[in-house]
Parts: structure tokens; C-alpha cells; sequence
């Protein structure tokens, strides 16, 4: 650890007090269950079942996605070892970006922190497209009205933005109810596929590893990852948690273990019910419709409306968890001079990060009324909501994501090394850099496929435009951190502390830290 880098933490309420400004979040709001229902919510298993899980069969050629979701889940186990184990040492709602500069260095945090802010928004921004396309085709089959996807993504932008206020552990009862609800609907069409499969019948196929072949396997490796993304924002909330070097690493076990057997056999269902030989026609013929349309002809009318309105509330789900996480991102930042100061204030009545919440509106609004503006499509055609917004935002944060637990992975292996402490550690630590090479790879052919998700040419500039936006903020955060290093040491130092960043504010000012 660099000198001058304090290692314990002072007392919350005296921090929560200094100078009369709450500088921390409120403690012992979540119990396990608590969080490990609002990290499930952000990955929204519906949403992944008839969202994610078509495109990738559909615009991926991918039949092998079950098989995905177990290799994955493996690769993400591992990877939760070494970050599972740096969750007990280090409590800080920047979670990756405090890690990574406590293991690599304040000015790689700095780097690690803007990437975190803009994978995570766009992750959530995302969302609102598929929302407003959702929404508005509810309207025009139940009401025979036609009404603009946009209208309803803003407008779930703005309740977003009002419940981004509210206390987590409310926020975090709203996400489980609506979780458990479409955990059990998907369980019951597993179960009717199952009952009644296609002509192929009860077929393995999607588990033979020749089926992983095809131009965007690379993609189809980072999408599917997106549908992983939850688990690993468990120490986002460590501040308000009970014991959180116990209740954090545990929910990240449990989130990784249900979303790899729940999305496996969730996909699987998929090609029995549509036929392993048809999938990949099938979904790229339905699109988002492929589970209604298969819930139609064995469960009935009245199920596959519920499934409609669980569809649109679990993606609400994934919105708010989405929303939390970089709100307090945003409020770490403010708090360690990442960001301005007021960013790192939180609500004085629900001890909610009140400014990070709001800046995740107005961004949110902004991206989302600049693709309303170039959508000159007709009402209910997906091209610009769920094509463009939904999935091009959706990979482009899971890459940013994808490089935030490689980088955590090696930054484990120093943080222990720094202590002197990795012989102890030593099986973690092998864990750990498995893990990192094994994301690494997947970054790469991610880059390499990006073409592949946007139907684009080769050479189109959109290959390197959409993952050259997480390129830009790694650069753009290194930069900010090396001109802090010479500029304002001070700030520097504090990058990754969190609350033991309060001691430096007393040393500076000769205030007796006892």
C-alpha cells in the first residue's frame, strides 16, 4: 500500500457527521436476502429468457447458449473466489474501482471508476428501449392505441429517477417481489417446454460443444455475460449491509450459482420447445416475441399476458438495481474528489446517494431522447429500441464489465502480494488469475465480433465506434488519474479509500483523528 494510504476505518457515525455532511451511506439496511434479491433483479431473468436468449440464438447463430451459461458460470465462480475474498478487506460502494486501486494503483482506480459509471449506465439505459418497445406494443394489443416507444421510456426514466431517492432496503423489497414472481413464471414454461417439445423432443444437442461454432460466438460469449451482471455489485452495497465481509462474498456465490443453472436450463427449454434445428430461424424470425409465442401454444392466452406485464416490471427491476449501482458509483467518486464533491453527499432523509441518482436521469434522458430523434422507423417496428438501444448499449456495458473483472481478477493477486499475504492465499490468488485471463479472452473476441452484433459490414465504423466508447473512458480515466498524481496528490491518495479517505480530510486540517 502506498505511504500515507490509512488501512482502518473510523467510526461511521463520526464520518456520517463531519462538518454536519453526511459522508456515508446508511449502514445495516440489508440483510442476505435483502441483497442478493436486489443484485438477482439487475440481471432480470425474464428479460434475459425472452430478451437476451433470442437475440443470441437469433442474431448470434449461437445453438450452444445452455452451454454458455455453464461455461461462463464456471469462469465467474472463479472469478468470485479472489473477489469474494477482497470484499472482506476492502468496504467501499466503488466497489471495482476501489479494488483495482488498492491492488494496481490509485491512477488505475481512476481508469477503472469512469469505465464503471459509463458500462453500468449503459447497461441501464439499454433497458429503456426494450421497456418503451414493450409498453408500447401492450398498448397497441390490449388498447388498440399506438403510442411512441419513447413516451414510455421516459416516463420510466423519470419514476426511476423518483425511486433512486428512496431508502435501499424499500427499493430492495419493491425488487424481490417482482423478481420472485418472474423467477416462477419462467420455471413454469421451462416445465411446459419440457412437457412438450417439439418434433426434435427432449434433445441435448444445445449442450454438444461443435454447437458453440459461428461468427459470433465472440458476442454471444459478452451478451451472455450481461445476463450474469448483478452478482458482482454485491460490495457496491457492502456500507449497508449486515456483516458484510460475510453476507457480501455470500451472495455472490449464491447470484452466480442460480443465474448459471437458472439461464441454463431456461435456454435449453428454449431449443426443446422450438427445436434445436429451428432455433436459430426461429428467434431471428420472432425476435423478443419468441417466448410469448411459445407460451401461447402451451400454457394459454392468459398465462402469456401475465408473462407480458412480468416482462415489463422485471425490466423495471433491472432499471432500478441498474439505477443504485451507479448512483453510488457516482457517490464514491464524489466522495474521494473523482467527482465534485456534491456527488458524494447522500440524502439526509433516506441516507440514498440523492446527486449520483440524479445524474443517472439525466443521462438516461438524454441518450434515450437522442434515439428517439433518429428513429424515423413506423410504431411497433424494433429496429431502434431493441436493435440499436437495447443491444448495442447492453454489450457495450457488458464489455466494460468484462474488463472491470479482469482487471479486479489481477488486482486481487496484487493486493495480497502488496500485504504479504499470497502465500496464505495462494489458491484464491490461482482462482483469481484463471478468472482474468479467461475474461480477457472474452474481451478480445468480443471486440473482435462486434460486427456481428450490429449486422454491420466489415469496415463499417460501428465495429469500432460502440466498443471504442469503453476504450474511450479506460484512456480518459488513466489520464484524469495521471494528471492527479501530479496535480492534486492529495485527491490522488484518496482514489479506492472510501470512508478511511475521512482521516486524511483531519490530517490535512491538524484534526485529532481520536
Amino acid at each position: 500500500m502506498p505511504t500515507g494510504r490509512p488501512s482502518t476505518l473510523q467510526d461511521p457515525a463520526e464520518i456520517r457527521t463531519y462538518k454536519g455532511q453526511d459522508r456515508a451511506l446508511r449502514a445495516d439496511r440489508l440483510g442476505t436476502a435483502g441483497l442478493l434479491l436486489s443484485v438477482l433483479a439487475a440481471s432480470a431473468p425474464l428479460m434475459v429468457v425472452a430478451g437476451v436468449m433470442p437475440t443470441t440464438f437469433g442474431v448470434m447463430g449461437i445453438v450452444g447458449q445452455p452451454l454458455l451459461f455453464v461455461i461462463l458460470g464456471a469462469v465467474l465462480a472463479l472469478f468470485s473466489v479472489g473477489y469474494a475474498e477482497m470484499s472482506r478487506h476492502v468496504h467501499n460502494a466503488g466497489a471495482f474501482y476501489a479494488y483495482i486501486a488498492r491492488g494496481l494503483g490509485p491512477t488505475a482506480g481512476a481508469g477503472a471508476s469512469l469505465v464503471a459509471l459509463v458500462a453500468y449506465s449503459a447497461m441501464q439505459v439499454g433497458v429503456f428501449g426494450i421497456l418503451g418497445f414493450e409498453i408500447s406494443g401492450l398498448f397497441a394489443t390490449y388498447l388498440d392505441t399506438e403510442v411512441s416507444w419513447w413516451i414510455p421510456a421516459l416516463l420510466a426514466v423519470a419514476v426511476t429517477g423518483a425511486l433512486g431517492w428512496l431508502k435501499i432496503d424499500l427499493n430492495a423489497k419493491v425488487l424481490g417481489v417482482l423478481l420472485l414472481v418472474e423467477c416462477v413464471l419462467v420455471v413454469v414454461f421451462d416445465i411446459a417446454a419440457i412437457a412438450k417439445p417439439a418434433a426434435e423432443g427432449l434433445s441435448l444437442h444445445a449442450f454438444n460443444p461443435e454447437t458453440l461454432g459461428g461468427a459470433g460466438f465472440g458476442t454471444a460469449l459478452c451478451f451472455c455475460i450481461a445476463a450474469f451482471v448483478g452478482f458482482e455489485q454485491s460490495p457496491v452495497y457492502a456500507e449497508e449491509t449486515s456483516k458484510p465481509h460475510i453476507v457480501v462474498s455470500r451472495v455472490m456465490f449464491l447470484a452466480v450459482g442460480f443465474a448459471a443453472l437458472f439461464f441454463a436450463v431456461s435456454a435449453w427449454a428454449l431449443t426443446v420447445a422450438a427445436g434445436p434445428s429451428e432455433v436459430v430461424r426461429t428467434s431471428a424470425e420472432a425476435g423478443p416475441t419468441l417466448l410469448f409465442q411459445l407460451t401461447e401454444s402451451r400454457l394459454g392466452t392468459t398465462f402469456t399476458d401475465v408473462l407480458h406485464v412480468l416482462f415489463v416490471t422485471g425490466m423495471f427491476a433491472a432499471m432500478l438495481s441498474f439505477h443504485n449501482v451507479v448512483a453510488r458509483y457516482a457517490f464514491a467518486m464524489g466522495r474521494e474528489g473523482l467527482l465534485p464533491a456534491t456527488f458524494g453527499r447522500t440524502n439526509a432523509g433516506t441516507g440514498a446517494p440523492a446527486t449520483g441518482s440524479l445524474l443517472q436521469t439525466g443521462v438516461a434522458a438524454l441518450v434515450v431522447i437522442a434515439f428517439a430523434l433518429t428513429d424515423d422507423k413506423p410504431a411497433g417496428d424494433p429496429t431502434t429500441p431493441v436493435l440499436h438501444l437495447f443491444t448495442w448499449m447492453g454489450s457495450v456495458g457488458a464489455l466494460g464489465v468484462t474488463l472491470l473483472m479482469a482487471a479486479a481478477s489481477f488486482a486481487v493477486i496484487a493486493f495480497f502480494v502488496r500485504r504479504g499475504t499470497a502465500g496464505a492465499q495462494i489458491w484464491r490468488l490461482v482462482a483469481a488469475g484463471t478468472s482474468g485471463l479467461a475474461l480477457l479472452a472474452i474481451a478480445v473476441y468480443t471486440v473482435k465480433d462486434f460486427g456481428v452484433l450490429v449486422g454491420a459490414e466489415k469496415g463499417s465504423a460501428l465495429t469500432w465506434v460502440l466498443p471504442g466508447i469503453i476504450g474511450a473512458a479506460v484512456v480518459t480515466g488513466l489520464v484524469y488519474g495521471a494528471l492527479l498524481r501530479r496535480s492534486r496528490p492529495e485527491v490522488h491518495a484518496r482514489i479506492g479509500l472510501g470512508n478511511e479517505a475521512f482521516r486524511l480530510d483531519q490530517a490535512a486540517e491538524g484534526t485529532p483523528s481520536d
